[in-house]
């Protein structure tokens, strides 16, 4: 291996001057702001809060659409700037949108369970939007570990629902080639929950950065490329924030969530409890928008389509999007074909 001396400095200035123009566009930005669409605080229970967001003109869609992210990390990257929002472009097609904000669990919360997220505050919040609207039933749409959970809440409660579409969501957890799924059989997580209560996201984001460790430095050596840039330098602050604004989860969901679900894979065998009594997933029975990323390196697609052949209804469909986990809710191609479609099946459902 020979090394140029020359190459070598002229790399380093190279790099040197754009660090310099970093630093400069830096000091022009005041502040990163994500979530930025008009919403409203309607209702509250504990640390749960349920936003509405404001429409300037009346919706396309009379019955309402209640949107719930994961809770391993929160919801603004489905609004995480106006040009890249897929909440703000459903709103444009005529949707009528609530969210819920699961807040950020302290050691009061280590003791909260599923039930007490399902059963409890999703239905609460549920039951709020049905009373609010004088409606028998709305839209659910729930995204990844949420999407999991609110196909569960449509098994228990499909009277409530007009329709149920979910986003990258985890359903068969035996996918063997998957390292997330091989890990999760392997934690102690009853001494974890036992020891610490509360699991931090840090400790959550770690393991999942371990699946492509080196996206973490690659990240860093692309940026350089964009210091100059102020608006694309914003793209990737806005992007940063929302991975580093990590909620601690709540030690006894966890408890159940990786040994029930992620190791022993109840709810696709049926043997899946919640309040003492098994999910049974036939009892799912209103129409079913499937969302998965073809390209997602978290979510096997297999484990997202599994759910297809178990249930109840016979109003179901896939919609395979292009794209990674992450970029189902911040690509262009979501705002310019994922959005319209979900928009289109939802107003078609709600006839």
């Amino acid at each position: 291996m020979t090394f140029n001396p020359t190459s070598i400095w002229e790399e380093l200035s190279t790099n040197t001057q754009k660090l310099t123009k970093g630093y400069e566009t830096l000091q022009n930005i005041k502040e990163v702001e994500v979530a930025v669409t008009p919403k409203e605080l309607v209702w509250q229970r504990d640390k749960v809060k349920l936003y509405h967001y404001i429409r300037e003109t009346p919706a396309k869609c009379a019955i309402p659409v209640l949107v719930s992210f994961a809770m391993l990390n929160r919801h603004d990257v489905l609004d995480l700037q106006p040009d890249r929002s897929l909440m703000k472009k459903l709103l444009e097609l005529g949707l009528d949108i609530y969210i819920m904000d699961w807040g950020y669990p302290t050691q009061a919360d280590k003791y909260l369970t599923i039930e007490d997220y399902i059963d409890g505050y999703m239905n609460d919040a549920v039951d709020f939007i049905r009373k609010k609207h004088k409606v028998a039933k709305i839209h659910k749409q729930g995204i990844c570990q949420a999407g999991t959970y609110s196909m569960i809440y449509a098994s228990r409660y499909p009277e409530k629902l007009q329709s149920l579409t979910t986003y990258v969501a985890p359903y068969d957890f035996g996918e063997g080639d998957n390292m997330l799924y091989k890990w999760a059989r392997y934690i102690d997580v009853d001494t974890m929950v036992d020891s610490v209560g509360t699991i931090s996201g840090e400790m959550i984001d770690s393991a999942f950065s371990m699946l492509k460790p080196s996206m973490n430095i690659a990240k860093y050596i692309g940026v350089l490329d964009t210091l100059e840039d102020e608006e694309k330098l914003m793209n990737f602050l806005r992007m940063e924030q929302w991975k580093a604004d990590l909620p601690a989860i709540s030690g006894e969901m966890y408890r159940k969530y990786i040994k029930d679900l992620f190791r022993d894979n109840k709810l696709i065998k049926g043997k899946f409890e919640l309040g003492g009594e098994i999910v049974n997933l036939k009892n799912m029975t209103v129409p079913f928008l499937n969302v998965y990323a073809t390209h997602d390196t978290i979510i096997p697609n297999e484990s997202t389509k599994a759910v297809m052949a178990k249930l109840g209804t016979k109003d179901k469909t896939e919609i395979p999007f292009p794209g990674g986990h992450i970029g189902v809710f911040v690509g262009s191609r979501s705002q310019k074909d994922l959005a319209p479609a979900v928009a289109k099946w939802t107003i078609e459902k709600s006839k």
